[in-house]
């Protein structure tokens, strides 16, 4: 059970470390190639383990359309909109942002798959949403200046959550791995000639360190990450396990202050809180919980 739970906390870690890893990137590449790039060594990591596992699905084309629209919106869209935010936006805020997706998620599912809606729901979101005021304001309730980054970080919070709507209605009739590799190899796919229609200028580094940086970053984030977390789930609590995962904002506030030297504000901790708070009361349910990382 303990190495269960170191598991699960690396993977957190990882998480929450790759909005400052993501800031870090957008200095030396740009949005679109940064985007098609990790897609592309994403891919690689996930050909490579089907292989391994000898894992190679056909689908038929309801199956196929549907992955290949996820592919679109909840991998490429997702990823490209989050590297145009963070050129700008503050990455602990968008963490902060993006802990929000579950209260989205939950509204989703009461639309499409007909998940009951209830008044716990509704008081978190209320109090999540107040706790991203305080940060996106700063603690002056007079005025908000909200950068134009976060704005992408919003489509990309509103993606993630459509990604996991869907993800759940496929995953009834396709298993994760499948699902996981053609909506990233549509995604790169897509991805690719977005790359000299929205970069202007190109920009790529040239040094090999920052390659590397982004190589592994890319596989250990979306690749080992999620592969550790789906095999260590099944051992764990998952109301427990789902806590762990409302720690990235902190950890990214962590990471924030360790590599970019960005000092945390006490306005930061209390909306961190707040959000926190938000999403554990509107997404916990006594009897049955349920988490799931794809």
């Amino acid at each position: 059970m303990l190495k269960a739970y170191s598991w699960l906390t690396f993977c957190v870690i990882a998480w929450g470390s790759n909005f400052v890893f993501g800031k870090i990137l957008v200095q030396d590449f740009s949005p679109s190639l940064l985007t098609s790039l990790r897609l592309f060594f994403i891919v690689l990591f996930l050909v490579g383990l089907s292989c391994y596992k000898k894992h190679f699905k056909r689908l038929n084309k309801t199956d196929l359309l549907a992955i290949s629209f996820l592919g679109i919106i909840g991998v490429f869209i997702n990823q490209w909109s989050f590297f145009v935010g963070l050129q700008t936006a503050d990455p602990t805020t968008s963490a902060l942002i993006l802990a929000t997706t579950p209260i989205l998620t939950g509204f989703l599912a009461a639309i499409f798959l007909k998940e009951r809606l209830t008044i716990r729901m509704l008081f978190g979101s209320i109090v999540a949403i107040i706790g991203i005021y305080f940060v996106v304001a700063k603690g002056s309730l007079s005025s908000v200046n909200i950068d134009k980054g976060l704005l992408w970080i919003v489509v990309t919070m509103i993606t993630f959550a459509i990604m996991i709507i869907m993800t759940r209605m496929l995953s009834q009739r396709v298993d994760p791995l499948t699902i996981t590799l053609y909506s990233n190899i549509v995604g790169f796919i897509v991805s690719v000639p977005f790359v000299f229609l929205l970069d202007n200028p190109l920009r790529a580094s040239v040094a090999i360190s920052d390659w590397a940086f982004l190589i592994g970053t890319a596989i250990i984030v979306h690749g080992v990450a999620a592969l550790i977390w789906n095999i260590n789930i099944r051992y764990v609590n998952a109301s427990k396990a789902s806590i762990l995962s409302n720690l990235e904002p902190f950890v990214a506030m962590i990471m924030g202050l360790v590599l970019l030297y960005k000092p945390i504000t006490g306005v930061e901790i209390a909306g961190s809180l707040f959000i926190v708070g938000g999403v554990i009361l509107s997404t916990y349910q006594q009897k049955d919980f349920e988490l799931k990382k794809v």
